[in-house]
């Protein structure tokens, strides 16, 4: 994974402002080649996931950017996705590797406890977050904070650590400080349409330190 921005499409968000997931990432691929991008559809059937990361991988491989789907290890793994990104819920890490051979795997952790036991794991990298507070999770876990990521970031040694929750362009840089490989960002990407692919730019460029 590349230093930068971890864009991630979340289709709820965007169908309650009234957008076309695959306009909007196109928009956000346009600033590649990115760190990775992330499907997330929590309230979509497996049909329409799968029709919709089918749709999504073309367009990943011509912006040379990493594509990842949020908890279905089938559905990447049926899409030709690069990966997919596991919470604390989903199907565990073994047995997603086993329903899903060759994929990526990104799993999340929300305390030191979970990064910990994540490192036991043969992930290929870590979330850590909500990092700042965030309205796109109605469930989010309590604030980790920029202390805590940094620490984690330095337990981790060579293992990529994502941060993720309430990243701004503002709080971009001290992101990259505490050692975050890379920073997922939702919230943050849903300016107007004709400003997502420069905001998607500016917030790579800072994530990754350039």
């Amino acid at each position: 994974m590349i230093p930068g921005l971890y864009a991630i499409v979340d289709v709820d968000s965007l169908a309650r402002a009234g957008r076309a997931p695959l306009d909007f990432a196109r928009r956000v691929l346009d600033a590649g080649p990115l760190a990775a991008l992330q499907l997330r559809a929590k309230s979509a059937g497996a049909r329409d996931l799968l029709a919709l990361a089918a749709a999504l991988r073309p367009l990943c491989v011509d912006a040379k950017t990493p594509f990842f789907v949020n908890d279905r290890p089938d559905v990447a793994w049926l899409a030709g996705a690069d990966g997919v990104h596991l919470g604390q819920d989903d199907l565990p890490l073994d047995l997603a590797r086993r329903v899903a051979p060759g994929l990526q795997v990104g799993v999340s952790s929300h305390v030191p406890a979970e990064f910990a036991a994540a490192l036991l794991t043969d992930a290929d990298y870590v979330a850590v977050g909500p990092v700042y507070a965030t309205a796109t999770k109605a469930d989010a876990a309590p604030v980790v904070g920029v202390a805590t990521l940094r620490s984690l970031c330095a337990a981790g040694g060579e293992r990529a650590v994502v941060a993720i929750g309430g990243i701004t362009l503002a709080s971009a840089a001290e992101i990259h400080g505490a050692g975050a490989r890379a920073g997922a960002v939702i919230g943050a990407l849903l300016v107007d349409d004709a400003d997502v692919t420069a905001t998607a730019r500016a917030l790579h460029r800072a994530l990754a330190g350039t």
